[in-house]
């Protein structure tokens, strides 16, 4: 069935808005991320773009396709086309989002979307995963990726909540995006509409999303312990005043260093995905507006 007009021209805004929050967050040079300015070993900001890209049209369609094909398809696409995952966190986080009908807001409307997933979604989600290969991902008692599912994605996801952020959001309705995620980054003060402007505020979201929620993905590689150090590393900055001090501006260096150390295994990947998912829901509810 075609589009109509209205119904191409809001898959179109979408992407765009979809790509430019993936886009901005891959930019602000944020702590312990790959960003213009530093790369890792085996993946440069130029991948985080290029992925960006490649899903936005996907993640896009997924009202219309499904969360669960979209999730696996937007997965294909960046496999495709830069040979390893960079983004797997972010469409799971942006599929379900995406898919919430352009006549309701996000937080009214994630709630009928999660609830009405279903075991294939859970069956393309698995299928997803395992071809992106995540770090740290370990293995469950019950519904392990690497079996056939037999629950909703839901479901599943709920049975992975206390050690995955990501899944967390699944169970309670993207409270730490919706909520959470959104006060903090319209807490965190522009002083101007322009680029520098916007990449402070998400480098400040991102510090106090990593301060409140120790990340997951260092959790997994690293141990609770260090994941809760770098909280406690990420107030610190915080409490230092950043940016506004000099002291704020030492500790941030401090922290990126002790990030980037030990081969860039402290890496505060879950809080970054988070990022992304928290700038599209704040464009797509005309809660923030990009600089020209």
């Amino acid at each position: 069935m075609a589009l109509t007009t209205a119904e191409s021209d809001w898959t179109q805004g979408l992407r765009e808005m979809i790509r430019a929050a993936c886009v901005w967050e891959a930019t602000a040079r944020k702590p312990g991320n790959v960003h213009p300015q530093a790369a890792f070993a085996d993946v440069r900001f130029e991948d985080f773009v290029r992925s960006a890209d490649v899903t936005a049209p996907v993640l896009a369609e997924t009202q219309r396709v499904g969360v669960g094909r979209a999730i696996r398809e937007a997965v294909s696409v960046t496999c495709r086309a830069v040979g390893r995952n960079t983004n797997l966190g972010i469409i799971l986080l942006i599929a379900p989002l995406a898919a919430v009908p352009r006549s309701r807001l996000l937080y009214d409307g994630i709630e009928d979307v999660l609830s009405g997933l279903t075991v294939n979604d859970a069956v393309e989600c698995y299928e997803a995963i395992r071809e992106a290969k995540p770090g740290g991902l370990g293995r469950a008692d019950a519904e392990d990726v690497g079996s056939r599912p037999s629950v909703t994605l839901r479901e599943a996801m709920r049975m992975g909540a206390d050690r995955d952020r990501i899944a967390a959001q699944y169970a309670n309705g993207f409270r730490d995006v919706l909520d959470r995620g959104i006060e903090l980054l319209e807490a965190f003060p522009r002083e101007s509409s322009d680029a520098a402007s916007l990449e402070q505020a998400v480098i400040g979201l991102h510090l106090s999303l990593m301060a409140a929620l120790p990340d997951t993905l260092i959790a997994r590689k690293c141990g609770s312990n260090t994941a809760q150090e770098s909280s406690e590393r990420a107030q610190r900055v915080l409490d230092a005043d950043w940016p506004a001090t000099d002291a704020g501006r030492q500790e941030i260096q401090r922290l990126d260093h002790w990030l980037r150390s030990d081969g860039n295994r402290r890496n505060p990947g879950t809080t970054a995905d988070l990022v992304a998912a928290i700038l599209f829901a704040a464009l797509r509810d005309a809660r923030l507006a990009l600089p020209r």
